[in-house]
């Protein structure tokens, strides 16, 4: 089965002459699809820096990344953004739902920068939100929901373009262990079920159970850990 996000040899360094600071160094990485690994270190180790390189949200300063077998390396930014709506999902901290529209015009509107078809959005939109649990809230605005729902619209809206790859930084953060366990998963069912590829950042080792691989985030290089 092909690796669905590669990084080859990554580096990304910041500053430079004696300042330079080297926060991922000769970073290698695969992970397949039907793959859900998780990414654990200190604060300060660069996950962040590492998520966002993965996403091709941040350009690495040498190396090579790769989302479902094609190379990020010499696109410009339109073609990176392109990638970003067509191949890649994302989930953050808190579920930075935007406030003006309801649950099922949160999916829509990824769609339609992802340019799926108008039919081909609105069922998969109700596909989502049906095995998500929040078929029922579709038409509340986030405030409205409470702290688990707006994870689970948070994970919709990730699926919602089929990315080759789904980015979690954290989360869990904002909820409780019951509701944190639930996100996870759902994630990790979505993985498997999907064939998708997913690569969760994450300090709370509870979580780990429902992840195919566990890295550590030491030095600037990912570590096999337990």
């Amino acid at each position: 089965m092909s690796a669905k996000l590669t990084m080859k040899q990554v580096t990304k360094t910041y500053g430079d002459g004696d300042t330079t600071i080297s926060v991922l160094h000769n970073l290698n990485l695969e992970v397949q699809a039907g793959e859900f690994v998780a990414v654990l270190g200190p604060s300060g180790s660069g996950k962040s820096t590492f998520l966002s390189t993965a996403g091709a949200l941040l350009s690495p300063t040498s190396g090579e990344v790769l989302i479902d077998g094609e190379s990020l390396k010499d696109k410009d930014k339109g073609a990176l953004t392109q990638l970003r709506l067509e191949k890649i999902g994302f989930m953050f901290q808190s579920a930075q739902l935007l406030p003006y529209l309801k649950v099922e015009e949160q999916l829509l509107y990824v769609a339609k920068l992802a340019k799926l078809g108008t039919k081909e959005s609105k069922q998969r939109a109700d596909y989502l939100l049906k095995r998500l649990g929040i078929w029922e809230r579709r038409n509340q605005y986030p405030e409205a929901l409470s702290g688990g729902e707006k994870q689970r619209v948070a994970i919709a809206r990730a699926w919602m373009n089929k990315p080759a790859i789904l980015f979690a930084d954290e989360p869990t953060a904002s909820l409780d262990f019951k509701r944190g366990k639930e996100v996870v998963s759902m994630i990790a069912d979505e993985v498997k079920r999907e064939g998708k590829a997913a690569v969760m950042v994450t300090h709370d080792e509870r979580m780990l159970e429902w992840c195919d691989r566990v890295l550590h985030l030491e030095e600037g290089v990912l570590v096999e850990g337990v």
